[in-house]
């Protein structure tokens, strides 16, 4: 995950940390990406594929643009509305694989999936409205965007795990990791957001941005561990089949 702000001057002691984390963070990535690519899991998870190697490519990117400021924060952004998107396809493709070998209960489930996102996405929209002040700066109107689309995405993830445990499902393994991992990061993501926007530039911005770049490179370790570790149940309901050959 890339640092959203690049502002160094007044609290330079940052910069060395949050490098190193985004170097080892680039460092999983690549690791993630060999995993995938060798596996051959665009055959079986395409959109989480896309979604990882995407991240990869936006994270080596912002790194090298982040000394030409007004470039970072227009591909910054850019790379953020697209990543967004793509998270939002890798849950729907868990859901879809969740419910795979359900056929008797997918119509029933896609209809309640479509109606909690309409909820979601009404709750996301008076998040906006409520926030969105006409005097705000353009950041904390970005963020109070970013802020309703994770309120979607993280109310999405709870309704996929609160069906499985309802109706019994079954997780395989690697689509048990690919909703926790994405879970973890959209939890914190969304509280950092929501952070974001009640503080200044100075040491809480900054913190604030190491906490996110932290959560997403636990994410990867959640990732890659569920990708390469022997098959086992992801939830004590039974074997699970790894999905990804």
């Amino acid at each position: 995950m890339w640092a959203l702000e690049m502002d160094w001057k007044p609290y330079i002691d940052w910069k060395p940390f949050i490098d190193v984390l985004w170097v080892a963070g680039i460092g999983l990535q690549g690791m993630l990406g060999v995993v995938l690519l060798t596996k051959k899991a665009w055959k079986t998870y395409p959109l989480f594929t896309t979604y990882s190697l995407f991240s990869l490519f936006a994270s080596i990117t912002s790194f090298f643009l982040q000394g030409y400021r007004k470039i970072y924060f227009y591909s910054y952004w850019l790379e953020e509305a697209i990543t967004i998107v793509l998270g939002l396809g890798v849950v729907y493709e868990v859901f879809r694989h969740l419910f795979s070998n359900h056929k008797a209960l997918l119509k029933r489930a896609r209809l309640i999936f479509a109606c909690t996102f309409v909820a979601l996405f009404c709750v996301a929209l008076s998040v906006v409205l409520v926030q969105a002040l006409p005097d705000s700066m353009l950041r904390n109107r970005v963020l109070i965007f970013e802020e309703a689309i994770r309120v979607v995405e993280l109310g999405l993830l709870m309704f996929l795990f609160a069906a499985a445990l309802a109706l019994g499902l079954p997780w395989r393994q690697a689509e048990f990791g690919i909703a926790l991992g994405l879970g973890l990061f959209v939890a914190v993501e969304l509280a950092v957001v929501a952070l974001l926007t009640q503080v200044d530039y100075g040491p809480q911005w900054k913190l604030l941005n190491v906490v996110r770049i932290l959560a997403f490179d636990t994410s990867l370790v959640v990732w890659l561990h569920y990708l390469l570790a022997p098959e086992k149940a992801a939830n004590g309901r039974g074997s699970v089949r790894f999905g990804v050959s």
